[in-house]
């Protein structure tokens, strides 16, 4: 009988399991949205019992709709989304707080206090990121500051902290019945807490920070074999054996495993990864040093990376807030119904605004309205931020790697929108690439598993899988295009300095 590989992408708005074949072609899936918490403006959390308990769902879910078990399955791999930040007590399994998002500003105020001495880039040589309310350091530290009793039990040594590929694993694994409390480097990566060169936790910052280091998953590779399944799991005995963070993942699952291959992956935030090789390259433009991938004992592979924190979720803004389309396919029949944007710019600067500028201060704004502008003309603008938004970090990548991309590779929920990916070549100038496996994210967690254990022989074998689906080619007048984003960086300036003492 065929085997597979089972994925677990655990994400920002749902867990999905999806299963592959040895072509990395889909063969089953699950899926289950949890609730996005939002106590107060940009407090933004997750409930990680539901995490959990949906994952065990999703699992049933696509083994049950395979018509297989765990006997069909070589190995499981973790994806997640990286910097959400859950901790919990080890004795009890029992998270002290709900899992603070990736999205989340709360911990601005912590951010102004550590950067008081030496600055936002006070760490970033050595771990790559600027300090900003985006990375899992700082929502630790709210934790302890703010959970009563959390700073005493983390002294004691009877609480972990992981993002959420540690919190699944811990469980898979068992929990308090022998669970594994470990990490990939690409995760660790995102916390400002791993060296770069020894991608070891540092326990200087550590200290700065106050975060006791027992609180902190083993830093493991991202392909190799952690555990296996609890007796309890559906999965019981099968080896978890790869983890990668979400977009580390879908630039494996894109086969772009070389120096100069790159990747934009369009969810619920947008987030393109440039592979350097095994060279670290401190961004001048505004993006962040981050870990690539790391093959068992094989040299880690670095990245630069451009993180934009709202693109899809502003298509789920207009959905869920403002009630403009019934579902988020809706919104590209309704950008078709005009034939521009009609003057209309949409930054959606509601976490701030993250690659190139890294301004906390700046909020959405909705520019240069008329009265000929309807929801046609929103529609498009708010697709059109994300193309925009996307062009910008792209210039960053190719002013700081000095090799100008010729082609880019997209993957993710919105490159089912056509007129958005022909926006989106008319914008960069070069062409646009979608791949026949879609669900990047998920396929390289499981390429990451299936190599650990042999499934798959080695990185030849996955690049054989790639296939290209559809390309966009830019088709719009120079002299447009440079106009739009004229208007567009105009845009921009319109949201800094927003938020201020008695403003957040």
């Amino acid at each position: 009988m065929a085997k597979y590989i089972l994925a677990i992408d655990q994400g920002t708005t749902s867990t999905r399991t999806i299963i592959f074949d040895k072509s990395g072609s889909i063969v089953s899936s699950g899926q289950k949205e949890h609730e996005q918490i939002l106590p107060q403006a940009g407090w933004v959390e997750h409930d990680p019992k539901e995490i959990w308990d949906n994952t065990r769902e999703v699992i049933g879910q696509a083994l049950s709709k395979a018509n297989i078990t765990r006997h069909d399955i070589e190995a499981v791999g973790i994806t997640n989304q990286r910097e959400t930040a859950v901790v919990w007590d080890k004795t009890t399994g029992v998270p002290v707080y709900n899992a603070i998002v990736w999205q989340d500003t709360r911990t601005q105020p912590i951010v102004d206090r550590l950067a008081a001495d030496g600055g936002v880039e006070r760490f970033k040589q050595k771990v790559g990121l600027p300090l900003a309310t985006y990375f899992s350091g700082t929502k630790i530290v709210w934790i302890l500051e703010n959970v009563d009793g959390a700073r005493e039990k983390a002294e004691a040594g009877d609480l972990l902290f992981g993002t959420t590929d540690s919190w699944v694993l811990w469980n898979l694994t068992g929990g308090i019945d022998g669970g594994v409390h470990a990490t990939d480097v690409t995760n660790a990566s995102r916390t400002m807490f791993m060296d770069l060169e020894t991608l070891q936790w540092d326990d200087e910052i550590l200290g700065i920070f106050g975060v006791p280091k027992s609180m902190l998953p083993a830093i493991k590779s991202s392909s190799e074999v952690y555990g296996t399944a609890h007796t309890s799991s559906l999965l019981r005995e099968v080896p978890i054996a790869g983890i990668l963070g979400d977009q580390q993942a879908a630039t494996f699952g894109q086969a772009a495993f070389d120096q100069g291959e790159a990747k934009n992956t369009y969810g619920t935030g947008n987030f393109i990864i440039f592979n350097t090789g095994t060279e670290i390259v401190h961004s001048k433009n505004g993006l962040l040093t981050t870990l690539g991938y790391k093959i068992g004992d094989q040299p880690p592979h670095y990245a630069l990376e451009g993180a934009i924190a709202v693109t899809g979720s502003l298509v789920q803004w207009l959905r869920d807030n403002l009630g403009l389309i019934g579902s988020a396919d809706e919104i590209e029949a309704l950008a078709k119904t005009v034939d521009d944007n009609g003057g209309a710019y949409f930054v959606p600067a509601f976490s701030g605004l993250f690659a190139p500028y890294w301004r906390s201060d700046a909020r959405g704004a909705l520019v240069g309205l008329t009265r000929f502008v309807n929801k046609g003309h929103i529609a498009r603008a708010a697709l059109e931020a994300t193309a925009f938004q996307t062009r910008e970090v792209i210039d960053a990548v190719n002013a700081d790697s000095g090799v100008p991309l010729t082609e880019l590779k997209v993957d993710g929920g919105m490159i089912a929108n056509n007129l958005l990916m022909q926006f989106q070549a008319d914008i960069l100038g070069v062409p646009v690439i979608r791949p026949v496996v879609a669900e990047t994210t998920a396929l390289g967690a499981a390429y990451a598993a299936g190599l650990a254990v042999g499934f798959w022989s080695s990185l030849d074998d996955l690049r054989a899988n790639w296939q290209e689906d559809s390309r966009w080619t830019p088709a719009m007048d120079q002299a447009e295009s440079d106009r739009l984003l004229r208007n567009w960086k105009k845009a921009v300036t319109k949201t800094l300095d927003w938020v201020d003492e008695d403003v957040r």
